[in-house]
């Protein structure tokens, strides 16, 4: 069910990092983002990896090259990005669009997709290989918006790594800028879908109110006093979710609970076996943020088009003396109500309690963050080349649920874990006990008492 990290290691020829700007003039003008794109929490840069297999039809194409040519093409329409961030009165963010460009790597490496082992997925070996960190690009404000990395391996496959401020889009935002990009890389002139700026949609009313309890913003402070654990002391694994284990796991969904989707049921298992696996505090709140996008909630409807950030991540809040000891349905009865919480009221307040409180972070203490990137088409995304054989973030802020399928053929979930070792161990061993199948393949039912202390 899971893979660890593949002992391989290899060579990356990196030519010079190049700023890419727009192919034609674009407008020079500032804009404001909305008051859900600039909170704390997604201030910073999150990596995304796409990897392709060689395609026999596309003959002696260089990848890089056909990717390079098409950002220049699709940043006449999405030119934002080719801009810098900047930070006015009461920390609001907006966008100088002085088409400074972005930064764009082409590298080549020793390699082939076979040596990366059985099932491509995280971790990925040598990673910081697969995107150069160009030295001042990695802040927030002044820094390009967009890095991108092209690497040809030796099969003719190539791997693209983009790194993003997530202040600029959320997963659908980004699907729509790269599916964008493809269509240029295959010689479309104009994208299949023209981008909406209109970030002043969710922007705070006037005067702002908050209407909605947001307990992911709740100011927490760690009582514990348990030293802070280094990314160093992290292991980072991947969990596969195909029908068999998704079978295996509404067992123990409850009656009254089985309308569940399988996002909210693979959610209140994850919660509940980490919260064992990390051994916290019995009385410690334990929060479960649920990224959920909210599109649809609105009427009318956020424009077709707009790629800003549209989600909220209401917390699902408990002891962890509950989330250990009782059934699965405790757990997954918090994740449903959580979600449905998010409505266009409640968006519209979390706007205006940015502007309230300053943009706050999020609530770390206690807390994870999960988002279901399964729905949106990041394995579509087709420079020419075909589909892609894996894609999804990187980023140990969240667990990002994406589509996956194995080396037999089976679709399901790919969910990374990161969580210190001792704990990782303690975390497969309940997922095994949920898993746990008799000689006739029956699931077996039964609960070994978990971390009995409490």
């Amino acid at each position: 069910m899971a893979q660890t990290s593949t002992p391989v290691t290899f060579t990356v020829r990196r030519y010079p990092p190049e700023l890419i700007v727009p192919s034609k003039p674009t407008p020079r003008e500032l804009k404001p983002l909305s008051d859900v794109d600039d909170q704390e929490g997604l201030r910073f840069q999150i990596p995304l990896i796409h990897i392709y297999q060689r395609n026999p039809k596309m003959g002696n194409k260089n990848p890089a090259s056909v990717i390079r040519e098409a950002l220049a093409k699709v940043l006449v329409f999405y030119y934002p990005f080719a801009g810098r961030l900047r930070e006015g009165p009461s920390r609001k963010l907006m966008v100088d669009c002085s088409s400074e460009g972005v930064l764009f790597i082409e590298a080549e490496a020793d390699v082939t997709l076979k040596q990366f082992g059985v099932e491509l997925q995280p971790p990925f070996p040598c990673r910081d290989e697969l995107l150069y960190e160009v030295p001042g690009s990695g802040g927030i404000l002044d820094s390009p918006l967009l890095l991108i990395q092209v690497t040809r391996l030796l099969c003719g496959g190539f791997i693209v790594v983009v790194r993003v401020n997530h202040t600029m889009c959320d997963a659908f935002g980004y699907v729509q800028f790269m599916t964008a990009l493809s269509e240029m890389a295959n010689g479309e002139s104009t994208p299949s879908t023209l981008p909406v700026w209109q970030r002043e949609l969710l922007c705070a009313r006037d005067p702002p109110r908050v209407t909605c309890t947001h307990h992911e913003y709740d100011q927490v402070t760690d009582t514990d006093g348990r030293p802070m654990i280094s990314l160093d002391d992290m292991e980072h694994r991947s969990f596969f979710f195909g029908p068999t284990q998704i079978s295996a796991i509404r067992r123990f969904v409850p009656t009254h609970l089985k309308g569940c989707s399988t996002f909210e049921m693979l959610t209140a298992c994850l919660w509940r076996s980490r919260t064992i696996a990390l051994q916290p505090n019995p009385e410690d709140e334990m929060r479960m943020m649920i990224i959920v996008n909210a599109r649809r909630k609105f009427n009318p409807r956020i424009p077709f088009g707009y790629y800003g950030n549209v989600f909220g991540y209401p917390a699902a809040i408990s002891k962890a003396r509950d989330l250990c000891n009782k059934p699965l349905g405790h757990a997954l009865e918090l994740v449903m109500k959580a979600k449905s919480e998010v409505t266009e009221e409640y968006m519209r307040s979390v706007a205006d309690l940015m502007v309230i409180k300053g943009r706050p972070n999020f609530t770390a203490v206690g807390s994870y963050i999960v988002s279901d990137v399964t729905r949106t088409g990041l394995l579509e995304l087709d420079f020419g080349w075909g589909k892609a054989v894996y894609a999804g973030p990187d980023h140990p802020v969240a667990g990002f649920y994406t589509r996956y399928i194995n080396h037999k053929g089976e679709s399901g979930v790919l969910i990374p874990v990161w969580l210190p070792g001792v704990a990782m161990k303690r975390f497969v061993k309940e997922l095994d006990i949920m898993l746990a199948r008799d000689n006739n393949d029956h699931v077996i039912q039964k609960q070994v008492p978990a971390y009995s202390k409490l």
